[in-house]
């Protein structure tokens, strides 16, 4: 499988490429050339399948000609076996057709662990194989962070280094990537917000010059492919558990960088019977924006009691209007440059595409909070806030619907209990065993200014020989 560019001015990379690129040479994102395609009796065979070897059969094709199927195997059930729920992704029912797909199983209690855990190893593999040290580098609005530092930090072939908003993520999602012991593991927390963070991220893939010429600069973030693809699976999985093919199903995502739903829109597109997907924002709405007016906007950010989806540009977006635009990398090109110096309107054909299969909506603060007391009020399950968006929207724009909807529960309450008491709730979420101490862990970051110069100075200085 050949993977190319949204703005079609890279080379198309292999599976291999293509994990150690990230950003195209032209700015661009890879997407696959095609797509592998499942059958009615392909999606019914899957009915009864662990995580893993669902996994498998997913992922199989677009790795086929990179890594043998036996290694491949391998590697899943060695990232799946970090996971503390033997379902890896159990399905929680709320209401008659009304499902919770929980995501935060994993070592560092987010969605995320599902596809960087299985991210870290397939650059360990590939590395070990290439006798290469690459850099990762990668912005964090709360969970990416933690998950990529958790994923990689075996690996003796990367160093890593994650930006994150200083002040602006939650004590326990700072903690889980400031208390990991290793060498090879530098957070920097820029005084500045997530945009600025990710801002850096893409400039120093734009311009990788200021790395020693032995080392390669490699992304962990929702741009790299291999994210996308790990994120596929957990779509097919819960779909089938709740009775497709034979009856079609709707997604609720809360979603900032339009990763995580990009991959249920793949889903769909490879087979999978999706009735509807829904963009699930806080109060920074750029996606739903887009969606309602046609019009990409960069708004002003505002801190949400969902810091992940604190976002006002959507890098993932781009991968969708390249289909909306008919895979004509020229006009991607042309939009996105026209998008470095203001707004964007998008073509009437192109919407009308968009909204056959998503639908949208904004929740804020104080809805969330009422949604988080109300669930656990009524069923005694407790949401994090951003799953809650999640909820709060499918309940929304699914009323009355006899279509399953499951929203993607992406984060374990422990992790914001902020939030939860600010929905008046005196329940105290309580971390995993794991994590039971992770307060008492000394902590190891640096504070730099928001000047991409001084992070890249901080990055040379602090790379192992």
């Amino acid at each position: 499988m050949k993977y190319v560019s949204t703005r079609g001015q890279a080379p198309a990379l292999n599976f291999e490429e293509v994990l150690l690129t990230g950003l195209a040479v032209d700015g661009g994102l890879y997407v696959p050339e095609s797509l592998p395609q499942f059958s009615s009796a392909d999606l019914a065979a899957m009915a009864g399948l662990s995580y893993p070897e669902l996994a498998l059969r997913i992922i199989s094709p677009f790795v086929a000609e990179s890594i043998p199927e036996a290694d491949l195997a391998t590697i899943i059930d060695d990232c799946y076996a970090e996971f503390r729920h033997e379902a890896v992704a159990p399905l929680v029912q709320l209401g008659a057709n009304e499902w919770v797909l929980e995501l935060f199983h994993g070592p560092t209690l987010a969605f995320k662990d599902f596809a960087l855990q299985l991210l870290g190893r397939l650059l360990d593999y590939i590395l070990e194989r290439q006798h290469r040290k690459v850099v990762i580098m990668g912005a964090t609005s709360g969970d990416t962070g933690s998950a990529a530092i958790e994923g990689c930090k075996r690996c003796k072939n990367i160093d890593i280094f994650i930006l994150h908003p200083h002040g602006r993520v939650s004590d326990v999602q700072r903690r889980q990537m400031t208390t990991v012991v290793g060498d090879n593991i530098h957070n920097i927390a820029v005084e500045g917000n997530f945009d600025d963070c990710q801002a850096m991220v893409k400039a120093s893939f734009n311009d990788r010059s200021f790395l020693p010429e032995d080392r390669h600069l490699v992304a962990v973030n929702s741009i790299n492919w291999a994210r996308i693809m790990a994120q596929i699976v957990y779509y097919f999985y819960a779909a089938v558990a709740v009775g497709s093919p034979h009856r079609k199903v709707s997604f609720s995502v809360p979603t900032g960088n339009f990763g995580d739903i990009f991959a249920g829109y793949l889903a769909q597109k490879m087979g999978l019977p999706v009735e509807k997907l829904i963009i699930a924002t806080n109060a920074n709405d750029v996606l739903h924006r887009i969606m309602q007016n046609a019009v990409y906007h960069r708004g002003q950010l505002q801190h949400t009691l969902s810091p992940s989806m604190d976002i006002s540009v959507s890098s993932n977006f781009e991968r969708l209007l390249f289909d909306l635009y008919q895979r004509d990398g020229a006009a991607i090109a042309e939009l996105m440059d026209t998008f470095q110096h203001g707004d964007i309107t998008f073509s009437s054909e192109a919407m009308a595409t968009a909204r056959e299969l998503f639908s949208s909506q904004s929740v804020d603060d104080a809805t969330t909070c009422a949604l988080v007391k109300h669930v656990y009020d009524t069923s005694e399950y407790l949401l994090d806030p951003h799953s809650a968006i999640g909820v709060s929207a499918a309940r929304d724009l699914c009323a009355g619907s006899a279509t399953p909807v499951i929203t993607l529960a992406t984060a374990h309450p422990a992790k914001f209990p902020a939030a939860v008491a600010e929905a008046g709730l005196s329940v105290k979420p309580a971390l995993p065993q794991h994590l039971s101490d992770l307060f008492e862990r000394e902590e190891r970051f640096a504070v730099t200014p928001n000047d991409l110069s001084a992070v890249q100075a901080h990055m040379i200085a602090h790379i192992k020989v």
